[in-house]
């Protein structure tokens, strides 16, 4: 892999799904599958295949139709959890175990009641284990944001020497700090023997809204791959978003990092996901909220008609997303006005603006959003529609 290839591990169909109320079919699946797939992800999670009967299915099903991407199933540090993964993953192209353990001191002391030599013990035996079904095997050291550095390299020394070709350094909690996560990175390039045969991998949460900071962080730092879901959807207040970590690097060209990704189909991908698990995507959400190209301000409004960049430093045209969207509101301006009264049939002189700007006024005090037929009953309504008409 090209160095500066950053691989998109997609686990909107399992870490996504984990969202209160958002169970979605095996055909609903399939069809976010495959739109993965086209998008140019690298690794689909696909689903847990032993939590249910349900996602087992699911995650042969994903197995069989998938044309381009890994697909992976998730476990535990338990041996029937890794047996029925593989079983599920058995028609897939490219089939990734992703199994694991909590290896910071709460987890160790209150989640497994156990020590630090016995985790790495349990570790070494699940990837051990893994690696006799399939060939990529993904070790996450759960809740790794909040492990202890030196601790954390001693794990990870131990299941590469087992075979493990990805090393997933979790932020479970959202708790780091984007130069605390890149320093663990970093530090994990630096310390661990034999890293050179393992990728790097975050997975973040968003806790504290950092979750792409650190996933960024975490990249320019030595990792190479970045865990993440469509939209952000996740667990609690959900996972580093795909359409924010594409973009990212795409638009900041000397950090020399790219994915890969279809950039035009985030627009499309984000609305089957929020259409199909009932989710609401917030208007001002980064990339693909209704608003992120939408401009209301007077000022933002006469600076984008005069040059978009100068208020957008993506073309929406990129994530595909139509065009750039000035809603008419009490805080436009003229010039905004007259963009809209063009787009609709009216060529304004200065004067005649300044004439229907005044009765723009009275409609958008009273209104939120003055729409297409507003205008028309604005223009129409005001003391020189005689004279435009006549023109």
């Amino acid at each position: 892999m090209s160095d500066n290839k950053v691989q998109i591990f997609d686990t909107t169909l399992r870490d996504g799904e984990q969202v209160p109320g958002c169970k979605l079919n095996t055909e609903q699946k399939l069809v976010i599958a495959e739109q993965l797939d086209q998008l140019g992800v690298d690794i689909i999670e696909a689903g847990f295949p032993v939590s249910s009967p349900g996602d087992f299915k699911s995650v042969e099903a994903i197995s069989k139709i998938v044309k381009n991407a890994t697909v992976c199933g998730l476990t535990r540090s338990v041996e029937n959890d890794i047996k029925v993964a593989a079983e599920a993953l058995q028609y897939a192209k490219t089939p990734r175990i992703h199994t694991g353990i909590g290896t910071s001191e709460s987890h160790i002391k209150f989640k497994f009641k156990s020590t630090q030599e016995d985790i790495i013990e349990r570790a070494v035996k699940a990837v051990s284990y893994a690696k006799s079904f399939v060939e990529d095997v993904e070790f996450y050291a759960e809740d790794a944001g909040r492990t202890d550095n030196e601790y954390l390299a001693r794990v990870c020394e131990a299941v590469i020497k087992a075979g493990a070709t990805v090393l997933n350094i979790p932020d479970t909690t959202g708790y780091c700090l984007p130069h605390e996560y890149g320093a663990k990175i970093k530090y994990l390039k630096e310390n661990v023997k034999g890293i050179d045969k393992a990728i790097l991998s975050c997975h973040c949460h968003n806790d504290l809204g950092l979750a792409t900071a650190n996933s960024i962080e975490g990249v320019i730092n030595g990792a190479r791959q970045i865990e993440c879901t469509i939209n952000g959807i996740g667990e609690r207040a959900g996972n580093t978003a795909l359409e924010e970590v594409v973009m990212v690097l795409r638009q900041h060209p000397y950090l020399n990092l790219d994915t890969g990704i279809n950039s035009k189909m985030l627009y499309g991908i984000s609305q089957l996901v929020s259409d199909s698990m009932g989710i609401y995507t917030q208007p001002n959400k980064a990339i693909v909220g209704a608003n992120a190209f939408a401009h209301s301000s007077g000022i933002h409004q006469d600076g984008v008609i005069k040059n978009r960049e100068t208020y957008e430093i993506i073309d929406p045209k990129d994530v595909g997303v139509t065009e750039s969207a000035i809603v008419l509101t009490a805080r436009s301006g003229r010039a905004a006005l007259a963009y809209r009264a063009k787009i609709v049939g009216y060529e304004l002189t200065k004067l005649q603006l300044d004439e229907v700007y005044t009765k723009f006024l009275e409609f958008a005090d009273k209104k939120k959003e003055i729409d297409d037929n507003d205008i028309h009953q604005i223009v129409e309504s005001s003391s020189i529609y005689n004279e435009i008409n006549s023109a």
